[in-house]
């Protein structure tokens, strides 16, 4: 049988096998979210992923989505968009309001999972230039999408995204990937899978895979 770590002040986390089959990946609760803890975290494959009022859950999920950079997919549609250059790009210009757009709920229900917590915390790691945002504004200079994650050593480990006019996200995903392409990056940490990130090219690897 399997059982859930407790993290007391200043614990480590235990090893990601034992991490829960069901849900899949849950690895331990509790901690906060400190800066040397999320980098602990991250630099094992961990993240963070919890809705208050719960404590902080831990996760490392079984397979593991990831993008590589190379394996790209651009739609037909979507090279149009970025051809006809709707959109103006940023990158690190307002990280967070980039994060207040992730948490805002979605037509899926989605994004309310980020709080103040969670915006503080990420912000710290911001100001240390750890976590990066990539704006995607419309001809107006509004924000209309945009994603943030952390860069640590060649991986970038992606949190959110958000997009409130049509394309917005994957042309925010497309400027990434072209950055970590020029930085020699490997790949982008997707977390769990979706369609929507399968439809540019993410794809599921075994964790232990991911962890080397």
């Amino acid at each position: 049988m399997q059982h859930l770590t407790l993290l007391e002040e200043g614990a480590d986390f235990p090893p990601t096998h034992c991490a829960l089959e069901e849900p899949n990946g849950l690895l331990a609760i509790g901690g906060d979210l400190s800066v040397p803890r999320l980098l602990s975290a991250y630099r094992r494959g961990i993240f963070p992923w919890y809705e208050a009022p719960q404590p902080v859950l831990w996760w490392t999920p079984n397979p593991r989505s990831v993008l590589f950079p190379e394996e790209l997919h651009i739609s037909r549609s979507l090279a149009r968009t970025l051809r006809k250059g709707t959109f103006r790009l940023a990158v690190d210009m307002c990280f967070e309001r980039v994060m207040r757009a992730c948490a805002q709920p979605r037509r899926d229900g989605g994004g309310t999972w980020i709080d103040e917590e969670m915006v503080a915390a990420y912000g710290k790691l911001h100001e240390l230039g750890c976590a990066h945002s990539v704006e995607v504004m419309n001809r107006n200079g509004a924000l209309v999408g945009g994603l943030y994650g952390l860069a640590l050593g060649k991986v970038f480990f992606g949190e959110s995204m958000f997009s409130r006019e049509t394309d917005a996200s994957k042309v925010a995903l497309v400027a990434l990937v072209h950055i970590l392409r020029r930085g020699g990056f490997r790949l982008i940490d997707c977390q769990v899978e979706n369609t929507h990130l399968n439809s540019l090219g993410a794809r599921c690897i075994d964790r232990l895979d991911f962890e080397h």
